[in-house]
């Protein structure tokens, strides 16, 4: 599965516009945005455990609900991840 950034890099250069280069940024900023990514890889793990745990506890006619939960949770990791990662790069550009 493609996170929320990789699906945008996609979006970008399909209309023609380069991906921004993380080598242009300084190692504070590349510091920080590893920082971001780890966090959110963290989270995103606990939230699957947590999950998968929640499904062998639950009955099959709660699972559709608690798999829309997870996949809202899903995106908004990554979406609070994405935007942290856009803010970097606009403070240090």
């Amino acid at each position: 599965m493609k996170s929320a950034y990789e699906l945008a890099l996609e979006r970008l250069q399909a209309q023609g516009i380069e991906p921004p280069r993380e080598d242009a940024l300084d190692d504070a900023t590349r510091a920080a945005m590893a920082e971001v990514r780890r966090k959110a890889k963290a989270k995103l793990a606990e939230l699957e455990i947590m999950h998968r745990q929640r499904l062998r506890e639950i009955d099959p006619a709660a699972r559709r609900e608690e798999e829309e939960g997870y996949q809202r949770e899903r995106r908004r990791i990554e979406d609070e991840c994405e935007r942290r990662l856009a803010e970097l790069r606009r403070a240090a550009g």
